[in-house]
C-alpha cells in the first residue's frame, strides 16, 4: 500500500500534462485551466492512497480523451482539406438516413 506521499509526483505529473494539453482545448484555454485547478483543488484535501489512485486513473482517462478529441478535429481538418464539400454531405446524408433505419 502506498502513502499519499508517494502519490504527490504522479498527481503533480498528471495536472502538468493536462495544462499542457489544455493549451488547444476547443472551448478555449482557460476555460479549461480553470476547470482543471478546479477539478484538482476539490480533491486536494484526499488522504486514501486508493481514492488518490482512482482520482489519478480518471485523469488519465480524461487525458486520454481529449488526445482522442484532438485526433478527431484533425481528421476533420484534414478531411474538409482534401474532399468536396458535396461529397462530404452527401455522406453525411447517407449516414443519417443509416442512423435513421436502426
Amino acid at each position: 500500500m502506498t502513502s499519499p506521499g508517494n502519490l504527490r509526483r504522479p498527481v503533480i505529473q498528471l495536472y502538468k500534462e493536462l495544462q499542457y494539453m489544455g493549451r488547444e482545448y476547443p472551448g478555449g484555454a482557460d476555460f479549461f485551466h480553470t476547470k482543471c485547478k478546479a477539478a484538482f483543488l476539490k480533491n486536494k484535501d484526499e488522504t486514501d492512497p486508493e481514492k488518490i489512485q482512482m482520482l489519478i486513473d480518471r485523469g488519465r482517462f480524461v487525458q486520454k480523451e481529449i488526445e482522442a478529441l484532438y485526433s478527431l478535429r484533425k481528421y476533420r481538418a484534414m478531411k474538409r482539406k482534401y474532399y468536396d464539400q458535396d461529397e462530404m454531405d452527401l455522406q453525411s446524408r447517407k449516414i443519417e438516413n443509416f442512423v435513421k433505419q436502426l
